[in-house]
């Protein structure tokens, strides 16, 4: 009796171990240190910012899991998504990006902007066109151009050209944990898997 049970115990003991193990993670293989750590926007939390850049298909298919998974991160954690301006002409959609922050409209054109780019197959890479968008979902048009050209959409922009040159990423989607760590698609090999490397270094974080 007493060798069965020894045997189921070492039986659980080794499954578990196993499990572990698959949910364990590799620095260099399925995310990159970042060197120096790069300030975030909240020393007291675990701050997750996605960078994405709008025309990207890879952003565009991604979306809905970070969308899922931000509706999810535990209490301490804070999620905030930057456009990446890495290419000089993304830039126009960052702006776009903050311009929509600064009407107070950004959740309600952020999916409308990608679902307009990769379904409709819209051109959508200047700022006219961009106004013309604007304007063809009912907001003021004079208001996105003004917000757009405006300074705090500037600093904004050159501020995450600072960060992102201390990231160090060749492209998008790409994740960064507490200005620490960068995961990305192309490492993770799949959104579930980057999802799961995501709340694996967000863990991390929170037993610090």
């Amino acid at each position: 009796m007493m060798k069965k049970w020894l045997l189921g115990l070492f039986t659980a003991l080794l499954i578990s171990t196993q499990v572990m193990a698959q949910q364990a993670f590799v620095e260099g293989v399925d995310y990159k240190l970042i060197s120096p750590v790069v300030k975030t926007s909240d020393s007291n939390k675990v701050v997750v910012t996605e960078l994405f850049w709008y025309g990207c298909p890879h952003c565009f298919r991604l979306e809905p899991y970070i969308e899922h998974w931000a509706k999810t991160i535990p209490d301490g954690v804070i999620f905030e998504q930057v456009p990446s301006a890495l290419n000089p002409s993304w830039s126009i959609h960052a702006k776009a990006f903050y311009a929509f922050k600064l009407m107070g409209v950004e959740k309600q054109m952020h999916q409308k902007l990608f679902d307009a780019i990769h379904v409709k197959r819209k051109n959508l890479n200047s700022i006219d066109r961009l106004a013309e968008f604007v304007a063809e979902q009912g907001l003021d048009e004079q208001f996105f151009r003004d917000s757009y050209a405006s300074f705090p959409v500037d600093a904004q922009i050159r501020k995450n050209n600072q960060s992102e040159k201390h990231y160090s990423h060749n492209g998008v989607p790409a994740i960064v944990v507490n200005g620490k760590y960068l995961a990305s698609g192309s490492m993770a090999g799949s959104n579930d898997r980057l999802i799961k490397i995501i709340d694996y270094l967000v863990s991390s974080e929170l037993a610090k």
